[in-house]
């Protein structure tokens, strides 16, 4: 219902009104009755009505200058106005205020009824557009999420100018960004993961890195565009947090890869960048933060330009899968074109002398004599099982250069445990600290180059110490064997494990001897 007040200065007027209006029927309430603009304007602070119906010309402040006060302080309140023939002139000074209702006196009942109604529709066609309004911003703050996810993976992915793409998403939400410096992170899942892995990574990311510009799940990745403005070791620190806190609950290790600084307009090379850097931790190990920097050392290295094709990517990382799922997509392409032959023929040559770039440069030359068989190639799928094959080679040379490097780690580790077998800390913990390694990333290291876990290796080597021992003698007592073997003074535990590995107890080994 609908809240009126009453004001006129003429009580039989006032009392006539309040009395034949049946104000249920209508939907209304009447709260209050005033007999001036001063007392009136107290009562609508007071009561707040909906509707006020209100003589013009009364002594101490006339109804327009109730109107004119009420409408600057309470602006949604309604009026309707009576006024006597000569005060008819009032009614344009009225519409200023917005006032549409004037009954001119002596007005009948059907015209007050007419103008409450009147009033009361224009009341509730004004909430219902108040409504709508409400529940299609409610509706644009859901769907708000998803446009600019969508904008996130056309800015990256698109062929479009992110110029345009900016400028449309500047213009949609009202904001600026084109002057912005901002940095593109990658997060990679390590292992088995599934959506709500990667929802859950993409609201602990939002809520630390505090509402970045843009985020998004782009395939296997959570991406983000971040601004820059703290600078790279305070991104750092939260990217830190954000892997300490998803691993908190989920137990999973993740890989984070990080472009340099620079404008936002850049957005799409800066992904390129980003994505380059995620396909290191072939080598570089996963569950780590890969910057360009830590990529640099490499490049300038090989001192030359492969250009953004991910088929050289992976031909650096090693990754031979990968390699070749990128060379099947590439001549899938030449294919589809149907160029003439000799165009396609120089296209096919011109990326095989881009891929033996990525090889050492002595072996340049011996590549350079293979040309010739493309030159005479008499098909297509011939010119690509020669690309496959050379570029598997390459590829594999680059994974022994790195497995080569892993390898060496594994043995310095393995001597390490053997001089460290008596030492009761000796842990995959302790290893790691020793060696400036993640002690994760060192067991799966380990666990990949012997086929065994870290534990289960120190184990076996301490059984077979305590072996040797009891050879040379046998009057070496248990507690010795456990202090020798790594055990400390805990013989009872020794025994059992070493029952376990050979299926006696070693005083049952001693005398079966």
């Amino acid at each position: 219902m609908y809240k009126v007040l009453l004001v006129d200065d003429e009580r039989i007027i006032l009392e006539g009104i309040s009395k034949i209006i049946e104000w249920e029927k209508l939907h209304t309430m009447l709260v209050g009755k005033a007999t001036n603009g001063i007392e009136a304007y107290q009562l609508i602070v007071d009561l707040q009505p909906d509707i006020v119906i209100s003589d013009i010309k009364m002594p101490g402040m006339n109804g327009m200058e109730l109107v004119s006060k009420i409408k600057e302080e309470y602006p949604h309140i309604h009026f309707i106005l009576l006024s006597g023939f000569a005060e008819f002139h009032y009614a344009q000074k009225g519409m200023e205020y917005g006032v549409k209702h004037y009954l001119l006196k002596p007005c009948n009942e059907n015209q007050i009824i007419e103008a409450i109604q009147q009033t009361s529709s224009e009341i509730r066609m004004k909430e219902k557009k108040e409504h709508y309004l409400i529940q299609m911003k409610k509706k644009m703050e859901t769907v708000q999420p998803f446009v600019k996810k969508q904008l996130l993976t056309e800015l990256v992915t698109s062929k479009k100018s992110e110029k345009k793409v900016l400028a449309y998403y500047e213009r949609i939400f009202h904001t600026k960004l084109e002057d912005k410096q901002i940095c593109v992170v990658l997060f990679h899942l390590e292992g088995d993961f599934n959506y709500e892995h990667l929802f859950m990574l993409e609201n602990v990311g939002n809520d630390i890195f505090e509402s970045p510009i843009l985020s998004s799940n782009i395939g296997e990745h959570i991406l983000f565009i971040v601004d820059a403005k703290s600078g790279q070791d305070e991104l750092q620190e939260r990217m830190k947090q954000i892997r300490k806190n998803f691993s908190l609950v989920y137990e999973m290790d993740m890989t984070v890869a990080v472009s340099r600084i620079g404008s936002i307009t850049l957005t799409r090379k800066l992904y390129q960048e980003a994505l380059e850097c995620l396909s290191h931790r072939f080598y570089l190990g996963e569950g780590s933060i890969i910057t360009k920097k830590d990529i640099q050392q490499e490049q300038e290295i090989d001192s030359l330009d492969f250009g953004d094709l991910p088929l050289f990517l992976e031909i650096k990382s090693g990754n031979w899968a990968k390699a070749e799922g990128e060379m099947n997509e590439i001549f899938e392409q030449i294919s589809a074109k149907r160029d003439p032959i000799h165009l396609t023929r120089t296209h096919i040559i011109q990326l095989f002398l881009s891929i033996i770039q990525v090889c050492c440069a002595k072996s340049l030359s011996d590549y350079m004599g293979k040309i010739s068989f493309l030159l005479e190639a008499k098909s297509i799928q011939a010119m690509k099982e020669f690309l496959l094959y050379h570029t598997k080679e390459i590829t594999f040379t680059y994974y022994d250069k790195h497995k080569s490097s892993q390898s060496h780690v594994i043995e310095q580790i393995k001597e390490l445990i053997n001089k460290e077998l008596s030492n009761p800390a000796l842990s995959l913990k302790w290893v790691a600290t020793q060696v400036y390694m993640n002690a994760d990333y060192l067991g799966k290291l380990f666990k990949q180059e012997t086929g065994e876990k870290f534990s289960t290796y120190v184990t076996r080597m301490r059984v077979n110490k305590a072996l040797e021992e009891i050879e040379k003698t046998d009057e070496i007592k248990i507690f010795t064997l456990a202090e020798m073997s790594g055990f400390g003074d805990n013989p009872q535990y020794f025994s059992q494990v070493f029952k376990k590995h050979t299926g006696y107890t070693p005083s049952e080994y001693k005398n079966a001897r």
